[in-house]
């Protein structure tokens, strides 16, 4: 399971002060600076009051087991009632279609099952370069440390970091103990976005991969966000508070893992706060569940500050991000959107399907998700199909891996805006500013409906990266050919860490859920042996029949 960055004991304990008075309340009144992490607010697009507080030892949770058991000694928000759920006995989309339909294309009100808070506390204050909290209202500062850096990952929070912080106001989760606040995730207060500009539409010969990669990703650049559309077409700053939204987020690269080049991409849901906030949106992210990230990162629905600002597993302190923001009119569409991932997730726990780099990945699990609720989100067609029939035989041979020649298949064939998050992201983009947003061209089914009515901002905000100990990142490929040309000719000078197994408990199996889809290399693969076989018998005959005319006459 997950490396916590807490005792597991300290965890259980600080769950039990949840509902009671926290330590310092014992001597003071109560400081709006520190609260629980489920305070009155917002989790996404749900009011906090609708989750509690647990462990994922939890015995009376609404959440699959399969779920808890990836949290079993980390802080977790289950739904109180009315969690999204799940149909057993069908695939993941399948499901997401049936109830699609039951529902009659409108969302029910169903809060995500899971959602990983990771930290039963919040603290906000300003940052002091001696690691100290400056609180608001003559508070004390409160004495700060931080969580400790995982033995197996690479870098972590220094000097550099502190500078980056202090001096500005800062959100954080962690745990609160009578002499310290012990800090898990770290987020600038100033990323707020109050109000949308008016609007600077793409000028000539920019695209959003430009703006992407202009300085090589902007890990150093300047936070920034740009309005590349309005429905209104107004000139005044459209206030933003309490708007909902629809938000895709693509990662960069790392500067120091040769096999994080294509990034990652993740779907996102909430409100803006009244002051622009966007730290409470919940992030959906898909990764493996298969190995024990040396980051500590599970795939999970997570609050946005903790899924970029955690000390460990967030985004922010290891690649420049860049986040495509739908303003909306009305909440129907990420709500239908949230809802209907959450059910994936609830399949995904199960293992019902399994995460794979080739071809169910972050992009694909989030992509294929936004189709089956009726967005018909172009589709490029794999990087080069001919190739991959070749790629089969030819790397299963080289590498002596028939795994090897079906993942270079599989990757070679797979829909790239399933495949690579900057395509997905691309494309996502370019559908919303070229079709949805016109009047009119969304013709699609459900989803791309209730966006093209509902439309009423397009924002682009570039996120640098955190500083720390690690390596710059930079902006990922868009293309297996780019990737090629970025990482080491030789896979044996690749800078990548070892990662140990992790497998989900026999008895967590269902034995009845329906099979899952396999790859279509293994179709090619079948195909191949065919053909092999086909030839074999072709040659053996005319082997044969050159035998027996060098055979001389009885």
């Amino acid at each position: 399971m997950r490396h916590c960055p807490y005792n597991p004991s300290g965890i259980l304990a600080a769950a039990a002060l949840i509902g009671a008075a926290l330590p310092w309340q014992a001597a003071q009144a109560v400081d709006a600076s520190v609260r629980d992490a489920l305070a009155p607010g917002l989790l996404g697009l749900y009011p906090s009051d609708r989750f509690k507080l647990a462990t994922g030892r939890c015995q009376d949770c609404a959440a699959p087991g399969q779920a808890l058991w990836y949290f079993s000694d980390d802080m977790i928000a289950v739904a109180k009632a009315d969690g999204a759920g799940y149909a057993p006995r069908q695939r993941a989309q399948e499901d997401v279609k049936t109830w699609l339909a039951a529902a009659g294309g409108r969302a029910r009100d169903q809060a995500p099952p899971l959602v990983w808070i990771g930290s039963p506390h919040v603290a906000e204050g300003r940052l002091e370069p001696d690691a100290r909290l400056a609180r608001a209202g003559g508070a004390a500062p409160l004495n700060v440390e931080f969580t400790p850096r995982l033995s197996t990952n690479r870098s972590y929070v220094d000097r550099s970091s502190l500078t980056f912080f202090s001096g500005g106001e800062v959100k954080a989760r962690g745990a609160l103990t009578e002499e310290r606040f012990v800090m898990r995730t770290l987020w600038p207060k100033r990323y707020a976005l109050g109000a949308a500009a008016p609007s600077a539409p793409l000028a000539a010969g920019e695209t959003i991969e430009s703006l992407v990669r202009a300085q090589h990703g902007g890990a150093t650049a300047p936070y920034a966000s740009r309005t590349l559309w309005r429905r209104d077409g107004g000139r005044a700053p459209l206030p933003l508070a309490g708007k909902p939204v629809l938000a895709f987020m693509l990662n960069g690269a790392q500067g120091d893992d040769d096999e994080s080049y294509g990034g990652h991409f993740a779907v996102a849901t909430g409100r803006f706060g009244a002051a622009g906030e966007w730290d409470n949106w919940l992030v959906n992210n898909f990764y493996s569940l298969a190995s024990i990230s040396e980051k500590g990162i599970v795939a999970a629905i997570l609050p946005m500050d903790a899924y970029m600002g955690d000390l460990n597993s967030g985004q922010a302190w290891y690649r420049p991000s860049y986040m495509l923001v739908a303003v909306l009119k009305d909440q129907r569409a990420p709500a239908l959107v949230q809802e209907a991932i959450g059910r994936v997730f609830n399949h995904f726990y199960r293992q019902d399907f399994h995460y794979r780099h080739a071809s169910t990945n972050c992009a694909g699990i989030n992509v294929e998700t936004l189709r089956t609720l009726g967005w018909n989100i172009p589709r490029l067609g794999g990087e080069s199909p001919l190739k991959a029939a070749v790629a089969l035989p030819y790397m299963a041979l080289k590498e002596v891996s028939l795994a090897s020649g079906q993942s270079a298949y599989d990757y070679l064939k797979t829909e790239r805006t399933e495949l690579l998050p900057f395509v997905a992201f691309d494309t996502i983009a370019d559908d919303l500013l070229k079709r949805l947003a016109v009047p009119g061209r969304a013709a699609g089914g459900t989803l791309e409906a209730q966006l093209g009515a509902d439309l009423e901002a397009l924002l682009f905000v570039r996120i640098p990266q955190f500083p720390s100990s690690r390596a710059l990142g930079h902006d990922p490929v868009l293309s297996l050919r780019e990737y090629q040309q970025r990482a080491p000719a030789n896979r044996a000078d690749w800078k990548i860490v070892p990662v140990a197994p992790r497998v989900l408990p026999a008895a967590f199996k269902d034995g009845a859920a329906p099979g899952e889809r396999k790859p279509p290399s293994v179709i090619a693969t079948w195909l191949w042996f065919g053909v092999a076989a086909v030839t074999a018998m072709a040659l053996l005959i005319r082997c044969r029949r050159w035998l027996a005319s060098r055979r001389p006459p009885a």
